[in-house]
């Protein structure tokens, strides 16, 4: 697909709500950020969550940890009333609620992220046992903003941000990839994604907040730490709070929006932690490999041909 018809695909798909083409060569101005989807950050390769697993468990973590929540309600019910029976019967339909969705996330396969090979300057995608990629100094890349719009939520602004591929010797399968979840995202956001990802490939494996080449990996750090986990939210919460508390010397410090976010915290902490148990369970299971061509690229010693020079030649 060529450029120009990529970009007619582009105005067809987000219409007059706005997007951008982006390529490796061209800066959109924004400062790189990786908004929370990197798996791995290594100094030849770079690899980002594909579609939803990201949020692997967030079933398991919704039935399972409501279940241990009702379970606990069940018992203090049950101390007050002085009838045990109540939690034994809750226990039979709370177990099920448990172990069926951490049977079914833990097992199902994990799919594999999209990856940046720097040694290369390629990308891999895989995709039902079928292999994608494209050279990354011939990339192209569309961000665009849509709306959701639902009778509950009403309308919820996103942005995607998508790569163009082709099957590996079948330059003809074309498709688009998308670099994580749209929801929530801005174009201005996801732009900022591509920083991050134009950083490292052009001018990585590390860099400072302007993108720029740097020695250290203090900026990359900074932004991997800036994660914060499911567990933890109630951390964040309290230490909002003791800072709202020192600024205010101790006066009408507790807001109700902050006391809220508190309780909030504490119920869901039993589902936050069977979402990243289960989460952390799927992702050590084995994955399945990527093709040899792909795993042999990269090995510190590997070839450094692209997965295009060898169509080429095959063509030739």
């Amino acid at each position: 697909m060529s450029f120009d018809q990529l970009l007619q695909q582009a105005r067809a798909k987000f219409g007059a709500n706005p997007m951008e083409l982006m390529r490796a060569e061209s800066s959109t101005g924004e400062t790189p950020l990786e908004l929370f989807i990197s798996e791995e950050h290594t100094s030849n390769f770079l690899t980002l969550n594909a579609g939803g697993d990201s949020e692997r468990g967030l079933i398991t973590g919704t039935l399972g940890g409501g279940a241990v929540v009702l379970f606990v309600f069940s018992c203090l019910v049950a101390a007050f009333k002085s009838d045990w029976g109540i939690p034994q019967m809750m226990l039979w339909l709370c177990l099920p609620m448990l172990i069926v969705p951490f049977l079914w996330e833990v097992f199902r396969p994990v799919s594999l992220p999209v990856l940046f090979n720097r040694r290369t300057r390629e990308v891999y995608f895989e995709q039902s046992g079928t292999l994608y990629h494209t050279p990354w100094d011939d990339i192209q890349a569309i961000a665009g903003e849509f709306m959701i719009v639902g009778p509950q939520m009403g309308g919820m602004r996103c942005a995607s941000l998508e790569v163009l591929m082709h099957r590996f010797e079948h330059p003809q399968e074309q498709i688009l990839v998308s670099l994580g979840l749209p929801m929530g995202k801005t174009l201005s956001l996801q732009k900022s994604l591509w920083e991050y990802i134009r950083a490292y490939m052009n001018n990585g494996p590390w860099f400072d907040k302007d993108g720029r080449h740097s020695e250290s990996d203090a900026y990359v750090k900074s932004l991997q730490s800036a994660r914060i986990k499911r567990t933890d939210w109630h951390k964040h919460t309290l230490e909002k709070i003791r800072k709202d508390k020192a600024e205010s010397q101790g006066k009408n410090y507790l807001s109700g929006l902050d006391a809220a976010m508190l309780i909030g915290n504490l119920l869901f902490y039993p589902m936050n932690w069977v979402h990243e148990f289960t989460n952390s369970v799927a992702r050590r299971r084995p994955r399945k490999g990527w093709p040899k061509v792909v795993q042999e690229r990269l090995r510190p010693d590997g070839p450094t041909s692209r997965l295009i020079d060898l169509e080429r030649k095959e063509a030739a």
